[in-house]
């Protein structure tokens, strides 16, 4: 779960979209509207981490999907879809149009002909809540669930095309999902440093899907609780701990290719430079937490709360001495050595949703990983903490998902998930 563990409502006018299509022209809106031009900076696709703070927007175009080892934002939301349409081209086509939208807002420009100046007579193709702001590095992911397969397979051409590496994750010791807040036929991942561009993202494309899908459950998050710039500051969890501090970096060719990209040949060829999610909604027993003794704290996790040094060090990022740390601390039970080697890509948010109706905070971590092998990656790992982590006395697993995600839109004539339909697209 943390340091070591390297690892809508509302639709539009057919007559009218049918004239202009969700990817036209339309208004240079967002942040162009402001006077500015988009500062875009390339690296494959994702933003140089020195304009990381600038509002500047993430290439949507590249061999990899943004959002996965781009430096990691502030802000969080994630939705989960169930397909609600039998029709395979009303679905592909939908993809296309997201596609389209997802190009336009992360360059920070609104969908379609905008929020306003369109048809009186029609709904806007923009919600409009994100005008005037900066691109704020949105990016958007998008991945697909065993579920899709299974239940579409046939009718959707995908008969054989399920990654045998997309397996349903099993039963862990300790955990109590909820049935709606788990799974989905698909996915998308918004990330961005302002939370009302992450919210407009999701809201737009659960608007352009309404009647061909349908959100099944979300999840914001802030306070991001690992980083793929360990250059910058480490960020704490809600425990106080700082959180992801093996996490690979951004910057790391090498890493990211040996842990985090599907290689040729391993399953399906539409997979290829794509990657596997897996997302997990783990409660903290906060108010639990809040009265165990530093002593204790420190003990669980394998680190001290001030330095995050590991026990009998003084850095953070000293080399762990694993024996020196308790047989169940949280960071000797995640650590690479003590896996095999296994090694996860994490982009973990806190979330705090009110109250759970008993005087306790409903909060914890929303943590994201991603691998090449979820048989290889997260299941091994997780088996090993579930069984033994004396974390587990103050957190509690209550969602969960996997998804494959495709590799990145190769430019404008791309759309997510082109190869996986190609066959009859």
């Amino acid at each position: 779960m943390t340091n070591d563990t390297t690892q809508a409502a509302g639709g539009p006018s057919p007559s009218r979209r049918s004239l202009i299509g969700w990817g036209g022209a339309g208004l240079a809106l967002g942040a162009a509207a402001a006077g500015g031009a988009v500062a875009m900076t390339r690296t494959g696709n994702d933003v140089d981490p020195a304009g990381a703070e600038t509002g500047a927007a993430v290439a949507f175009h590249g061999a990899h999907q943004a959002g996965i080892a781009t430096p990691v934002q502030d802000r969080l939301h994630f939705a989960s879809f169930d397909v609600k349409t039998d029709d395979r081209a009303e679905f592909v086509q939908m993809l296309k149009d997201w596609t389209a939208a997802a190009r336009r807002m992360t360059a920070g420009h609104a969908v379609g002909e905008g929020a306003y100046g369109g048809l009186a007579e029609a709904p806007p193709d923009d919600t409009g809540e994100a005008l005037g702001l900066k691109p704020s590095r949105l990016t958007l992911t998008i991945g697909f669930g065993p579920s899709l397969f299974e239940k579409y397979g046939e009718k959707f051409g995908l008969t054989g095309q399920r990654p045998e590496a997309l397996v349903d994750l099993p039963p862990f010791p300790g955990d109590n999902l909820e049935k709606t807040r788990s799974d989905g036929d698909l996915c998308v991942q918004a990330c961005a440093d302002d939370p009302q561009v992450a919210v407009h993202a999701i809201r737009n494309l659960a608007r352009i899907g309404f009647g061909k899908v349908a959100i099944r459950w979300s999840q914001l998050g802030f306070g991001k609780t690992s980083s793929t710039t360990p250059d910058a500051q480490t960020p704490r969890n809600l425990m106080g701990f700082k959180d992801g501090t093996r996490n690979i970096a951004g910057t790391e060719p090498d890493r990211l290719k040996q842990f985090v990209w599907v290689g040729e040949g391993e399953g399906p060829a539409w997979m290829t430079g794509g990657s596997y999610l897996v997302a997990r909604r783990i409660r903290m027993n906060i108010e639990t937490w809040d009265r165990t003794s530093l002593q204790e704290q420190e003990d669980v996790f394998g680190r001290d709360k001030g330095e995050g040094a590991p026990v009998g060090k003084a850095k953070e990022r000293d080399e762990p001495f694993l024996k020196a740390m308790k047989p169940d601390a949280h960071v000797r039970l995640a650590h690479p050595d003590s896996n095999d080697g296994v090694t996860l890509l994490r982009r973990g948010y806190s979330f705090t949703d009110g109250t759970d109706g008993l005087g306790r905070l409903e909060a914890g971590l929303f943590f994201l990983a991603y691998q090449r092998d979820v048989r290889k990656g997260f299941i091994p790992v997780q088996r090993s903490l579930a069984r033994s982590d004396a974390l587990n006395e103050y957190i509690q697993h209550v969602s969960s998902a996997v998804f494959a995600v495709p590799p990145g839109v190769l430019d404008k004539d791309d759309w997510w998930g082109r190869a996986l339909f190609s066959k009859e697209a």
